[in-house]
């Protein structure tokens, strides 16, 4: 019986992990003190809410790997003098984190209010934990329920209000963007993504 190549294909892909090719990998398993060091087990069932959530824990599936390790030389890193620093990007994913978890909680974001700068330890602890917060409400609802899930900007005395389809197009499409970007420039600047990390299976291989 003949092999398809296209399976031949996907077989590798799984297997070997073209991300991890490239990349150098972690000696020492990293201490598992954070949410998203590995995908939490898939629910049995399939609901607008469980489906959502699974594409924020993919999310900070990621976004734990891509800032795992991060130096201070890397945090300074920009590919351009126009373009921003990885902590820069990384205090943006900070906010659209904000964005994500305060459409689940049915919390306005208010325009013109100052976000507090962070160390970047901190910053990236809230933002897992916004992650996990999103998703965990998100598992928790009904389809019905992801209609109240608007996303709501509030300047002043005026609001406009977005359906949670803007969620998925708007900030989880834009964070995971962003930490693509954060991926690139730590290879740049010398301290690429670990390669144990497997984006695919959502787990760290030792």
């Amino acid at each position: 019986m003949k092999t398809s190549p296209l399976l031949i294909v996907f077989f590798a892909v799984v297997c070997a992990d073209p991300v991890a090719q490239s990349q150098v990998s972690t000696k020492n398993k990293p201490v598992a003190d954070l949410p998203y060091f590995e995908i939490p087990s898939y629910p049995e069932t399939y609901t607008a809410g469980n489906v959502s959530a699974r594409i924020i824990d993919g999310l900070g599936f990621r976004y734990y790997w891509a800032t795992e390790g991060l130096r201070e030389e890397d945090l300074r890193f920009k590919p351009s003098a126009e373009a921003r620093t990885s902590l820069e990007t990384l205090m943006h994913i900070y906010e659209l984190s904000l964005i994500i978890v305060n459409s689940t909680n049915k919390t306005p974001n208010v325009i013109g209010a100052d976000t507090p700068a962070l160390p970047f330890a901190e910053m990236r602890k809230k933002t897992l934990l916004n992650f996990k917060s999103a998703s965990d409400r998100l598992k928790a609802s009904k389809d019905k329920d992801l209609n109240d899930l608007k996303i709501v900007f509030k300047r002043d005395d005026k609001s406009s209000e977005f359906p949670f389809w803007n969620q998925l197009n708007g900030p989880i499409a834009d964070v995971l963007w962003h930490v693509g970007q954060v991926v690139s420039f730590r290879r740049s600047s010398g301290n690429p993504f670990d390669g144990n990390a497997n984006v695919f299976t959502g787990k760290w291989k030792e």
